[in-house]
C-alpha cells in the first residue's frame, strides 16, 4: 500500500490535471508535489519522446534496471512501453540470459549496452571498456542520453520502492509470463 494517497484529477488543482493523463499510480502520487511531479514528467517525456538513442535499446536498458532492482512496476510498465518500441518477446528472454551471464542472440550492441546498465546498476558507474564500446556505436549526444536514461530510471525504482507505489492490476498480467525472481 502506497505511504502517500493517489490523487485523482478532481484533487488536483486545475493547471496540474495534465500530469494524470497516463493514469498511473505512479503519476498520481506524484501530483502530491505537483511542481515535483511537472520536473519529473518532463525528464521522463524527454527520455521517451524526444531522446536520440534508438527507442528500442533505449526500453531494453529501462527493462534491465527494473529487472536487476527487481521492480514489478518499473519492469511490467516497460514491457508493455517496449513493446510500442519494437522490443520483443525473444528481446526480453536474451535480456534475461544475459543477466544471468548466458548467451543470447541479441546483436552486439544491445548486449553491451544491456552490460553498460549493469554496470552502472550494481558499480555506480561503467567501466572504461564498456564505455568504450558503447561509444564506437554511439554518437556522444546518444551516450549522454544513454547514461542520463539509465540513471533516471535507477531513481525511478527508488521512489517506487520508497514510496511503495502499487502496481495496476493491467500490468500484473505480465508477471505471468516474466515472473521476477525475488520480487515482492
Amino acid at each position: 500500500m502506497a505511504r502517500l494517497p493517489y490523487l485523482e484529477a478532481d484533487q488536483v488543482a486545475p493547471e496540474y490535471r495534465d500530469m494524470l493523463m497516463r493514469n498511473t499510480n505512479l503519476h498520481k502520487l506524484l501530483v502530491n508535489s505537483p511542481d515535483m511531479a511537472r520536473a519529473f514528467n518532463g525528464v521522463g517525456n524527454h527520455i521517451r519522446f524526444k531522446s536520440k538513442l534508438d527507442p528500442r535499446l533505449r526500453e531494453l536498458a529501462i527493462l534491465q534496471v527494473g529487472w536487476m532492482e527487481k521492480s514489478e512496476y518499473e519492469f511490467t510498465h516497460h514491457v508493455k512501453i517496449g513493446r510500442e518500441f519494437g522490443v520483443t518477446d525473444d528481446d526480453i528472454a536474451a535480456l534475461m540470459a544475459e543477466t544471468e551471464g548466458k548467451p543470447s542472440k541479441l546483436e552486439p550492441l544491445a548486449k553491451v549496452i544491456l552490460r553498460g546498465t549493469r554496470e552502472m546498476v550494481r558499480e555506480l558507474a561503467m567501466s572504461e571498456a564498456t564505455f568504450a564500446e558503447i561509444k564506437r556505436e554511439l554518437s556522444d549526444e546518444e551516450m549522454v542520453d544513454l547514461v542520463l536514461t539509465i540513471a533516471f530510471y535507477c531513481a525511478v525504482v527508488r521512489v517506487l520502492a520508497t514510496m511503495k507505489i502499487d502496481n495496476e492490476p493491467y500490468y500484473k498480467e505480465v508477471l505471468q509470463q516474466y515472473p521476477i525472481p525475488g520480487a515482492e
